[in-house]
C-alpha cells in the first residue's frame, strides 16, 4: 500500500511520486498494491491548478492510477458543488467522504462515495473518507458536514463485518487521529493528512497503526499488510521515506507542462489597466495594502478593513494587469469574513503590526501561500504612531469615522477567513464571526478594485501617520493629510 497527503499541487515532487510507484509496480503484483490519497491533492495557489480549474491535478490523478482518494479541505472549500462535479464525476478512482453531504438532497453526489471495498493479496480491505468539518464555510457552499468520529463510529462496526481490515483515509489531523484510534474499536489503519505531520515509523495505539506522509509530497508512505494463512491474523508495518532522491517521471513531468501552457493561456486576458503603478510594502503602509483593505472593507460591508500585507506578493506596473499578474501577486485561497471587534483589540493588532517578530513571521498553512505575515494595512481607521515609544506603546491615537476608537465598543470588521483560526496576529481572534464570505477569494475580490479609478486614488491616502520627534509637530504625511 502506498499513501500521500497534502500534496498541494507540488507537481515536481508529485512527478517524482509517479516515478516511485512506476517502479514500484514493477516490483509488486498489480493485485498486491494499492495507492491512496488522503486530501489536498491540489492546491489554487498553484497556476496549473488555477488556470485549469484542477484538471491539471486531475490529469496527474488518473496518470498516477489511484485506487481511491478522500477529500481534503484544499479540494472541498476551493470550489463551488457545480465544480467539484466537473471535476470528479468521471474519475477512474472513487472520491471518499463520509462526513460530508449536499444540504440539498441530504445524500452525497453522485461522483462521492463514503468508502469502497477492494480486494489485494486475498486481504479484503474497507477504505473509509473523513475530512474536516468546517461546518460555517461547507454550509456557504451548500454542504452538511458531520462529525468525523461520531460517523466513524457508525461505519466502522458495519465496514468490519465485511471485511478484514478498516483503513481510513482520515483528512482531520494527527490529533483527531489519535483520538480515533484511542474510542473506536475495529479501525486496523488510520493514513493521516491535513496537520502536515509526518510519521517516518507509525504509531500504535492497541491494535490501530496510523501512518502519515508529511507534506508537498516530500515523503511518500508505504505500508506492508500480510496475513498469516493459519490464523487469517493481520501484521501491518509501515513507515514514509523521502522522495528528493526519486527520479522523476519523464511522462508526468510532460503532462503537467502541457496543463502549465493551458493554464499560462487560459489566465492571459487582461483585468484591468492602471495609469499608475502600485507599489506594495511588507513593512509600510503601500497603496496596494490599503487597496486590498478598503476592497475587503467594501465586500463585507464593515466600518474598519483589515488585512495583512503579506498576503500580496508584488505590486503592479502601469499598464495592463492580467489574470496571471493577479493570481501571482495574490495566490492565497483566502476568503473575506466580517467579525465584531473590541476597539482594545483593534488596538492590540495595531500595535502587533509595528513588531518585526510580526511583520516578519513565516508560515504555510490556514490558506496563507505568501512568505511572511507583513504589517496591517487598514481603511475605515486613521491612527497616528510614535516610533520613539516602547513596543506596544506606540499607537497614540485612532479614529474611526473622526470619532476616537473606543476600547469598549464593538466595532465591524473586515477581514480575512485564516486570522478566524488563530494564526497571525491573534487578537482578531478574539472577534465574534458575523459572516464568511465564499467562494469569491481576495484576487476575485481585487478585480473591481483595480478598475475603480476612485478607489485607486483614495489608497495612495495615508492611514497610518507618524507622530515628530519633535513635541506638538507632526512629519510631512500629515501635513499632506491636512493640506
Amino acid at each position: 500500500m502506498v499513501h500521500t497527503n497534502d500534496i498541494h499541487s507540488h507537481f515536481e515532487e508529485a512527478c517524482r511520486v509517479t516515478g516511485f510507484v512506476k517502479r514500484m509496480r514493477e516490483k509488486v503484483p498489480a493485485d498486491s498494491l494499492l495507492l491512496l490519497d488522503c486530501g489536498d491533492f491540489l492546491d489554487r495557489a498553484r497556476m496549473e491548478t488555477e488556470g485549469t480549474e484542477g484538471a491539471a491535478n486531475r490529469a496527474l490523478l488518473d496518470y498516477m492510477g489511484y485506487d481511491a482518494a478522500a477529500m481534503g479541505n484544499n479540494e472541498g472549500l476551493s470550489y463551488t458543488k457545480e465544480q467539484l462535479a466537473g471535476l470528479f464525476a468521471d474519475a477512474p478512482c472513487p472520491v471518499l467522504c463520509a462526513n460530508l453531504v449536499d444540504a440539498d438532497t441530504g445524500a452525497p453526489p453522485e461522483w462521492m462515495k463514503p468508502y469502497t471495498i477492494v480486494d489485494r493479496a486475498g486481504i479484503r480491505i474497507a477504505l473509509l473518507g473523513l475530512t474536516a468539518p468546517y461546518e460555517s464555510f461547507y454550509e456557504l457552499l451548500g454542504w452538511k458536514t458531520a462529525d468525523p468520529l461520531e460517523t466513524a463510529r457508525r461505519y466502522v462496526p458495519e465496514l468490519k463485518r465485511q471485511a478484514d481490515l478498516v483503513v481510513i483515509l482520515s483528512h482531520l489531523g494527527i490529533r483527531q487521529d489519535e483520538l480515533m484510534a484511542t474510542s473506536i474499536e475495529g479501525i486496523g489503519l488510520i493514513l493521516g493528512a491535513h496537520t502536515h505531520h509526518l510519521l517516518e515509523a507509525p504509531l500504535r495505539f492497541g491494535e490501530t497503526v496510523v501512518c502519515a506522509a508529511g507534506k508537498f509530497a516530500r515523503h511518500v508512505g508505504v505500508v506492508t499488510i500480510r496475513k498469516e494463512l493459519r490464523s487469517g491474523r493481520l501484521t501491518i508495518e509501515g513507515g514514509a521515506g523521502p522522495t528528493d532522491n526519486c527520479p522523476t517521471d519523464p511522462l508526468a513531468e510532460q503532462l503537467v507542462g502541457e496543463y502549465r501552457k493551458r493554464s499560462e493561456a487560459a489566465m492571459s486576458g487582461t483585468v484591468a489597466t492602471l495609469r499608475e503603478p502600485l507599489e506594495l510594502s511588507w513593512e509600510q503602509e503601500s497603496p496596494l495594502g490599503t487597496l486590498l483593505a478598503a476592497t475587503v472593507r467594501k465586500a463585507t460591508g464593515a466600518r474598519i478593513g483589515l488585512v495583512n500585507s503579506g498576503q500580496l506578493l508584488r505590486g503592479f506596473p502601469v499598464g495592463a494587469v492580467t489574470r496571471l499578474d493577479l493570481h501571482s501577486a495574490c495566490p492565497s485561497p483566502i476568503n473575506a469574513c466580517r467579525i465584531l471587534l473590541s476597539g482594545a483589540h483593534i488596538r492590540e493588532a495595531l500595535e502587533e503590526s509595528l513588531l518585526p517578530e510580526f511583520i516578519g513571521f513565516e508560515f504555510h498553512g490556514f490558506g496563507f501561500r505568501g512568505d511572511r505575515l507583513g504589517t496591517l494595512s487598514v481603511d475605515g481607521i486613521e491612527w497616528t504612531v510614535d516610533e520613539t515609544k516602547p513596543p506596544r506603546e506606540r499607537v497614540v491615537s485612532a479614529f474611526v469615522g473622526g470619532e476616537p476608537l473606543a476600547d469598549e465598543a464593538e466595532y465591524e470588521v473586515g477581514t480575512l477567513d485564516m486570522f478566524t483560526f488563530g494564526i497571525g496576529y491573534l487578537s482578531l481572534k478574539e472577534g465574534r464571526v458575523e459572516k464568511y464570505y465564499l467562494p469569491e477569494f481576495l484576487r476575485d475580490l481585487l478585480v473591481p478594485a483595480l478598475r475603480d479609478e476612485a478607489m485607486l486614488r483614495d489608497c495612495r491616502r495615508p492611514r497610518r501617520l507618524r507622530a515628530s520627534v519633535q513635541e506638538g509637530s507632526w512629519d510631512g504625511a500629515t501635513l499632506r493629510r491636512n493640506d
